[in-house]
């Protein structure tokens, strides 16, 4: 089997990463460079400042990335970058690196969708995965879930229609005062508190419907912390935690496994940061096993953005003949293709 090498690169919000993946699935290298330390201090992240970090960084992560894998760019036969959803400004660093690189090099150049990358990360972390499958995709900026029929054939099934799951963990830690990031935050406070102390609600919308929506959950989070606090009344912060974390998880593994039954999927996979999250992997690890299903989730370093994920996903692009032009440009809002 002919070696294929994947430069791939990742600046869609606030990670500079690059990675080296060979024939797709095994990792060379995979440097991710985090400014959550910087975007702490604002309480969130600042896309003008992700940006700058971006320029400043970008270089070094590529050669730290090469010197990792120890080959070079000659050696690299195809260029896979991140051109969207994501922040304009980080992703037209990344984009604009990989492009300098392709053309430079006449390497071809692979456009990637970072969300599809997140589905991706799997195929790396279980090398015996192979579709098709149900995947809930569910991260701070999304929460999708997806029928992948095929590589690159996907049919959204539904999606969130306001707040994604992690930018709700985002906005309840900050009302509880638990700072940015707030999922992981969240997750740990959570191991504190009872789960059924507060009887925050579960939005299922109507009936049959796949779609998401956490936006009334959060807004209750936040009038309950409020009635509270006006009133001089103590709140307990990790039951707060535990409450609402328990809330969003039973919306998303009653909606997972119904649509897996519904639509005789016998394997599910969990993809984006919030996938990370413990109590949710071990909810959907333990109805998996009750309903007799497959269940995937990548390791905790392939949870978070990264290159290898957009590698991976490349990969299986360059494969079947996708090629992108240096005209190629980034898209903010780009969505997961529905090609039913």
């Amino acid at each position: 089997m002919e070696t294929i090498r994947t430069l791939s690169i990742e600046t869609s919000c606030d990670e500079t990463s690059v990675a080296i993946l060979e024939n797709g699935r095994r990792i060379l290298s995979n440097v991710v460079y985090s400014q959550i330390t910087v975007h702490q201090a604002f309480g969130g992240v600042v896309p003008e400042v992700a940006s700058r970090m971006h320029v400043e960084k970008i270089n070094g992560v590529i050669r730290q990335a090469l010197e990792e894998a120890d080959i070079t760019l000659e050696e690299c036969d195809h260029v896979a970058v991140t051109y969207g959803p994501g922040l304009v400004g980080a992703l037209l660093v990344g984009l604009t690196s990989a492009k300098a690189i392709s053309y430079a090099l006449s390497k071809p150049l692979v456009g990637v969708n970072h969300i599809e990358g997140h589905i991706y990360a799997n195929f790396i972390a279980h090398p015996e995965l192979k579709p098709p499958f149900l995947c809930l995709v569910v991260s701070g900026g999304h929460t999708h879930l997806v029928e992948m029929k095929d590589y690159g054939e996907y049919r959204i099934l539904g999606q969130t229609r306001d707040d994604a799951a992690g930018e709700a963990f985002d906005k309840v830690a900050r009302a509880i005062g638990l700072g940015y990031p707030g999922g992981p935050k969240i997750d740990i406070l959570s191991n504190q508190g009872n789960p059924e102390a507060i009887d925050f609600p579960r939005i299922f919308l109507e009936k049959g419907s796949y779609d998401f929506s956490f936006s009334g959950l959060k807004s209750s989070v936040l009038n309950y912390l409020h009635r509270h606090r006006q009133k001089g009344e103590p709140v307990n912060e990790a039951d707060v935690a535990a409450s609402f974390q328990a809330a969003v998880i039973e919306v998303l593994v009653e909606k997972s496994f119904r649509a897996a039954k519904e639509l005789g999927y016998e394997t599910i996979v969990m993809a984006g940061g919030v996938s990370a999250n413990r109590h949710l992997r071990r909810a959907f690890q333990s109805r998996a096993e009750a309903d007799g299903l497959a269940f995937y989730f990548p390791p905790i370093e392939l949870c978070t953005d990264n290159a290898a994920m957009i590698g991976c996903a490349g990969y299986y692009q360059f494969m079947a003949g996708k090629r992108d032009e240096l005209d190629l440009n980034a898209i903010p809002s780009l969505k997961l293709a529905d090609q039913g």
